[in-house]
């Protein structure tokens, strides 16, 4: 009875996941001053929302330091949603172009590249400085 509960049968295909994952970090360190600014606009909007809720200000005030935690990290786990969605573009195309086999191989590539044009980015923004 147990595992008939517990068993979860999805039909999401484990190549697809996997490739849509890739690309989306891939994007997030390919672009990393794009996801950064997304953070800064998702915090806001989250305090301004937040802010809405509160009728006293006394209230709003004692909390605040907690509140400001949890609306950095609600903001930056929701930055990765639009690096999820232009990921799954990204994977679509390979798998329509190349093929189902290539997804996860181009995923890694695009991986490997990001990493270390982020790398080269930081490296040389200290140098600036």
């Amino acid at each position: 009875m147990l595992t008939d509960l517990l068993s979860l049968r999805s039909n999401l295909d484990a190549t697809w996941l996997s490739g849509l994952t890739l690309w989306s970090l891939a994007l997030y360190l390919g672009f990393f001053p794009a996801s950064d600014w997304v953070i800064e606009q998702l915090t806001q909007w989250l305090k301004v929302a937040e802010r809405s809720l509160h009728t006293s200000t006394a209230e709003f005030e004692r909390t605040r330091n907690a509140r400001e935690s949890q609306t950095a990290f609600l903001a930056s786990l929701l930055s990765i949603v639009p690096f999820l969605i232009v990921g799954a573009g990204c994977n679509w195309l390979i798998d329509v172009g190349l093929g189902r086999s290539w997804t996860i191989s181009m995923g890694i590539i695009a991986c490997i590249g990001c990493g270390v044009y982020e790398l080269g980015r930081r490296d040389g923004q200290s140098a600036d400085e």
